[in-house]
Protein backbone atom coordinates (compact mmCIF):
# COMPACT_ATOMS: atom_id res chain seq x y z
CA UNK A 1 0.00 0.00 0.00
CA UNK A 2 1.05 3.51 -0.74
CA UNK A 3 1.78 6.40 1.56
CA UNK A 4 0.22 9.46 2.20
CA UNK A 5 1.23 12.02 4.74
CA UNK A 6 0.00 15.56 5.90
CA UNK A 7 1.62 18.14 8.03
CA UNK A 8 1.34 21.91 9.26
CA UNK A 9 3.36 24.39 10.69
CA UNK A 10 3.87 28.08 10.90
CA UNK A 11 0.21 28.65 12.04
CA UNK A 12 -1.19 32.17 11.89
CA UNK A 13 -4.32 34.03 11.78
CA UNK A 14 -5.55 36.28 8.77
CA UNK A 15 -3.51 39.05 10.60
CA UNK A 16 -0.56 37.00 11.39
CA UNK A 17 0.94 34.75 13.92
CA UNK A 18 -0.60 36.61 17.07
CA UNK A 19 -3.41 35.22 18.97
CA UNK A 20 -6.21 36.44 17.16
CA UNK A 21 -9.72 35.74 19.34
CA UNK A 22 -12.41 37.32 16.34
CA UNK A 23 -10.97 35.28 13.55
CA UNK A 24 -11.93 31.79 13.09
CA UNK A 25 -9.74 30.23 10.41
CA UNK A 26 -6.58 28.53 11.10
CA UNK A 27 -4.29 29.37 8.61
CA UNK A 28 -0.30 27.89 8.14
CA UNK A 29 2.22 25.95 5.66
CA UNK A 30 1.17 22.81 4.68
CA UNK A 31 3.35 19.70 3.37
CA UNK A 32 1.92 16.47 1.83
CA UNK A 33 3.41 13.62 0.36
CA UNK A 34 1.10 11.29 -1.48
CA UNK A 35 3.92 8.30 -2.51
CA UNK A 36 6.90 9.59 -3.85
CA UNK A 37 5.31 12.93 -4.66
CA UNK A 38 6.03 15.85 -2.43
CA UNK A 39 4.19 19.70 -2.38
CA UNK A 40 3.80 22.36 -0.18
CA UNK A 41 1.07 25.53 -0.27
CA UNK A 42 -0.14 27.95 2.48
CA UNK A 43 -3.89 27.41 3.17
CA UNK A 44 -6.57 27.57 5.33
CA UNK A 45 -5.75 24.24 7.98
CA UNK A 46 -8.88 24.35 9.29
CA UNK A 47 -10.81 23.82 6.53
CA UNK A 48 -8.35 21.34 5.19
CA UNK A 49 -8.30 19.33 8.44
CA UNK A 50 -12.42 19.09 8.10
CA UNK A 51 -12.22 18.18 4.64
CA UNK A 52 -9.77 15.35 4.99
CA UNK A 53 -12.22 14.12 8.28
CA UNK A 54 -15.36 14.37 5.37
CA UNK A 55 -13.11 12.43 3.38
CA UNK A 56 -13.09 9.53 5.64
CA UNK A 57 -16.77 8.48 4.98
CA UNK A 58 -17.26 10.26 1.45
CA UNK A 59 -15.33 11.02 -2.06
CA UNK A 60 -14.35 14.49 -2.87
CA UNK A 61 -13.86 15.05 -6.12
CA UNK A 62 -11.04 17.49 -7.37
CA UNK A 63 -12.99 20.34 -8.79
CA UNK A 64 -11.99 24.29 -10.44
CA UNK A 65 -15.71 25.66 -8.55
CA UNK A 66 -15.49 23.74 -5.35
CA UNK A 67 -13.22 24.17 -2.38
CA UNK A 68 -9.95 22.87 -2.04
CA UNK A 69 -8.37 20.71 -0.54
CA UNK A 70 -5.54 23.43 0.91
CA UNK A 71 -7.64 26.20 0.16
CA UNK A 72 -6.32 29.63 0.12
CA UNK A 73 -9.35 31.21 2.37
CA UNK A 74 -12.63 30.34 4.17
CA UNK A 75 -14.49 33.54 3.73
CA UNK A 76 -17.74 31.96 4.41
CA UNK A 77 -18.84 28.98 6.54
CA UNK A 78 -22.42 27.53 5.57
CA UNK A 79 -24.14 25.67 8.29
CA UNK A 80 -27.19 23.39 7.00
CA UNK A 81 -30.56 23.19 8.88
CA UNK A 82 -29.33 21.24 11.88
CA UNK A 83 -26.32 22.85 12.63
CA UNK A 84 -24.72 19.36 11.83
CA UNK A 85 -22.62 20.29 8.91
CA UNK A 86 -20.84 22.87 7.06
CA UNK A 87 -19.82 24.33 3.29
CA UNK A 88 -16.40 26.35 3.60
CA UNK A 89 -16.65 28.61 0.72
CA UNK A 90 -13.67 30.39 -0.33
CA UNK A 91 -12.02 31.56 -3.12
CA UNK A 92 -10.84 29.34 -6.46
CA UNK A 93 -6.90 29.55 -5.30
CA UNK A 94 -5.50 26.30 -3.29
CA UNK A 95 -3.99 22.68 -3.76
CA UNK A 96 -6.51 20.33 -4.54
CA UNK A 97 -6.93 16.49 -5.16
CA UNK A 98 -9.54 13.65 -5.01
CA UNK A 99 -9.79 10.90 -2.77
CA UNK A 100 -11.62 8.33 -3.34
CA UNK A 101 -12.86 4.87 -1.32
CA UNK A 102 -11.78 2.22 -3.61
CA UNK A 103 -10.85 -1.66 -3.04
CA UNK A 104 -11.33 -1.07 0.84
CA UNK A 105 -8.53 1.86 0.70
CA UNK A 106 -8.36 5.28 -0.61
CA UNK A 107 -6.84 5.84 -3.91
CA UNK A 108 -5.28 9.55 -4.04
CA UNK A 109 -5.22 11.22 -7.86
CA UNK A 110 -3.09 14.24 -8.12
CA UNK A 111 -3.93 17.21 -10.34
CA UNK A 112 -1.18 15.44 -13.17
CA UNK A 113 -3.13 12.17 -12.65
CA UNK A 114 -0.42 10.44 -10.28
CA UNK A 115 -2.45 8.05 -8.28
CA UNK A 116 -1.75 6.54 -4.41
CA UNK A 117 -3.13 3.30 -3.04
CA UNK A 118 -3.01 3.94 0.72
CA UNK A 119 -4.74 1.63 3.29
CA UNK A 120 -7.47 3.33 5.11
CA UNK A 121 -6.57 2.53 8.52
CA UNK A 122 -3.10 4.18 7.88
CA UNK A 123 -4.69 7.11 6.02
CA UNK A 124 -7.19 7.42 8.85
CA UNK A 125 -4.63 7.82 11.35
CA UNK A 126 -2.80 10.47 9.19
CA UNK A 127 -6.12 12.68 9.13
CA UNK A 128 -6.89 12.24 12.83
CA UNK A 129 -3.13 12.79 13.62
CA UNK A 130 -3.46 16.36 11.82
CA UNK A 131 -6.94 17.00 12.57
CA UNK A 132 -6.18 16.64 16.26
CA UNK A 133 -2.60 19.13 15.76
CA UNK A 134 -5.08 21.63 14.14
CA UNK A 135 -7.92 21.64 16.90
CA UNK A 136 -4.88 21.71 19.87
CA UNK A 137 -3.40 24.39 18.48
CA UNK A 138 -7.03 26.25 18.43
CA UNK A 139 -7.17 25.22 22.38
CA UNK A 140 -3.83 26.71 23.01
CA UNK A 141 -5.05 30.06 21.79
CA UNK A 142 -7.96 31.97 23.35
CA UNK A 143 -11.39 31.31 23.18
CA UNK A 144 -12.81 32.14 19.84
CA UNK A 145 -15.23 35.49 20.18
CA UNK A 146 -18.60 34.19 19.12
CA UNK A 147 -19.49 36.38 16.22
CA UNK A 148 -23.28 37.81 16.73
CA UNK A 149 -25.20 37.54 13.36
CA UNK A 150 -27.00 34.23 13.17
CA UNK A 151 -25.12 32.88 9.82
CA UNK A 152 -21.80 33.44 11.12
CA UNK A 153 -22.65 31.79 14.45
CA UNK A 154 -24.23 29.36 12.76
CA UNK A 155 -21.48 28.58 10.61
CA UNK A 156 -18.96 28.13 12.91
CA UNK A 157 -21.25 26.12 15.43
CA UNK A 158 -21.41 24.02 12.48
CA UNK A 159 -17.98 23.56 11.81
CA UNK A 160 -17.02 22.59 15.14
CA UNK A 161 -20.15 20.36 15.58
CA UNK A 162 -19.35 18.34 12.44
CA UNK A 163 -15.78 17.73 13.16
CA UNK A 164 -16.31 16.34 16.37
CA UNK A 165 -19.07 14.10 15.47
CA UNK A 166 -16.34 12.86 11.97
CA UNK A 167 -13.71 12.70 14.27
CA UNK A 168 -14.80 11.02 17.27
CA UNK A 169 -18.20 9.37 15.96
Amino acid sequence: MGVFKIDADQFQWINGPEDDPNDLCLHGHVMVQVGANFFEDVGTVSATALYLLKSLEKDKIMSRYDIQMIPCCGHFLIANGDLSEVTISGCDTGTDWSILHSDGGIKIILPFGAEEQVAFPDYQAEVFRFADKIEAYYKACQPKVIPEDEFSKNGYAAFWNEWHRRRNG
